[in-house]
């Protein structure tokens, strides 16, 4: 995850991983141009709670952004799909509760940039049959 999730401006540290329903994992996503944080000037940190897993289908999870600003704090909920595409798999990535102060264009971009590194990080034992990003 360290190597996929963070969008292409970040690099990622896993804190705490305790991956299971129930589970959660603390997450440090820091910035290749610091001052853009919100949880830090040079670094955003999640704590993401594992709501529901159901093995190769879904993953449902709240994610808590942790901010002084409160338009950049709060709990969203993030919900993976996976489903069967050709000899590959789709990718369905849905967002919920957005914090204010993200910018839906921005979320987007990122999540889609998580998406391809995904795809490019598993390329080879599964192929991506599609895969996107949608926000509520």
């Amino acid at each position: 995850m360290e190597r996929w999730l963070p969008p292409d401006n970040m690099t990622g540290q896993m804190l705490r991983f305790d991956f299971r329903e129930g589970g959660s994992y603390r997450m440090r996503l820091v910035y290749a141009d610091p001052g853009q944080g919100k949880s830090a000037e040079e670094y955003d940190e999640v704590e993401v709670r594992l709501t529901r897993l159901e093995e190769g289908q879904r993953i449902e999870q709240e994610v808590v952004f942790e901010s002084q600003d409160p338009a950049f704090s709060g709990v969203m909920r993030m919900t993976w799909i996976f489903q069967p595409a050709g000899k590959g798999t789709q990718v369905t990535v849905r967002a919920e509760n957005v914090p204010e102060g993200v910018r839906s264009e921005d979320h987007q971009v990122a999540m889609n940039s998580s998406l391809e590194k995904l795809a490019k990080y598993v390329e080879g034992s599964i192929r991506r049959g599609g895969g996107g990003y949608e926000e509520r």
